[in-house]
């Protein structure tokens, strides 16, 4: 190791210790037609200094990075992102002083590449027409190239993804719905989120059911989520662990985030949208079931402030 001295993490006295406990709110207006005794609730990551969910996993594998001994001062922090863990790594790494490398398709949104890059961190563009899936590849390239050079958290493989939701977002909804929740919903990207979060759920009451949602088609318009069937399917997420997946369409999911701003007050981005759909989904199934209550609570990742370029708030 070159250097001996090792990095120091400052929860105290920087923006980090503001990761987490993000508020939670029950909807009202977009759910006027379900029954009183059938509660959605929407956990709101925009509040995350970045921006988003992908905060927390990010701040969970650079500790685990530190404390282990694999992310050194002079080392360069390197993955693959769509944009949101990115962002949160870029973040993270200016706050350490240590450069970070990001590899992400070049057609994501104008705004996340001027966060990533506000930060200081490095972006290297991949096909658009790969996907999140050629910024992985791209990533596994530039580390096995040169190993002694950078850090790589791999969200997609790393349990300290899932483990971060485990540790911070379970407890959250758990206590934040006073251990009423019966059902827990989220759009998957990397898996870490309904992973880690359905865990903790289950380990407090074994009923509470977990359900991922994802995008309907291969050709989907959802920034940042998967559809597995057709992706490099992320080796921390496991379906059988899974109460349900839900598919999720792309403009419905774009017309309820703009419903989300409308008729909430809530600005958040197209996946948010599309975890709501999901969310509403469980709900009307529920009730044609015959079951007239429920407690479901699913994950608004990030904000709406990052698809402007994308045409999601055109009138």
């Amino acid at each position: 190791m070159k250097l001996e001295k090792r990095i120091e993490l400052d929860f105290n006295n920087s923006i980090i210790k503001t990761i987490g406990n993000t508020p939670i709110l029950r909807l009202k207006n977009i759910v006027s037609h379900l029954p009183d005794t059938m509660e959605i609730w929407v956990k709101l990551e925009g509040f995350n200094p970045g921006g988003s969910v992908k905060d927390r996993p990010a701040l969970q594998m650079v500790k685990d990075g530190i404390e282990s001994g694999e992310l050194t001062p002079d080392k360069v922090i390197l993955d693959s992102t769509s944009g949101n863990t990115g962002i949160a790594l870029a973040l993270i790494g200016s706050i350490l002083k240590i450069p970070v490398t990001l590899c992400m398709p070049s057609n994501v949104s104008s705004e996340r590449k001027a966060r990533i890059s506000a930060y200081g961190a490095e972006i290297v563009f991949t096909s658009p027409m790969e996907g999140s899936d050629g910024a992985i590849v791209k990533a596994r390239e530039m580390y096995e190239q040169n190993k002694e050079k950078y850090f790589k958290p791999d969200q997609y493989a790393n349990p300290g993804n899932p483990l971060a939701h485990y540790l911070t977002t379970g407890p959250e909804i758990w206590q934040q719905t006073e251990g009423r929740i019966t059902h827990f919903v989220a759009a998957i990207g990397t898996g870490g989120t309904v992973m880690g979060t359905g865990r903790f759920l289950k380990e407090k009451n074994e009923q509470i059911q977990v359900y991922a949602a994802e995008p309907d088609d291969a050709f989907h318009g959802l920034e940042g989520l998967k559809h597995m069937e057709s992706s490099l399917v992320p080796e921390i997420y496991d379906a059988t662990r899974l109460d349900g997946i839900v598919p999720i369409p792309t403009e419905p999911s774009y017309h309820l985030a703009r419903r989300l701003a409308l008729e909430e007050g809530i600005f958040a981005g197209q996946s948010s949208g599309g975890a709501v759909w999901a969310a509403l989904n469980v709900a009307e199934t529920l009730l044609a079931k015959g079951v007239k209550s429920g407690v479901i609570v699913t994950i608004l990742p990030d904000s709406g402030d990052k698809y402007y370029s994308k045409g999601l708030w055109d009138a």
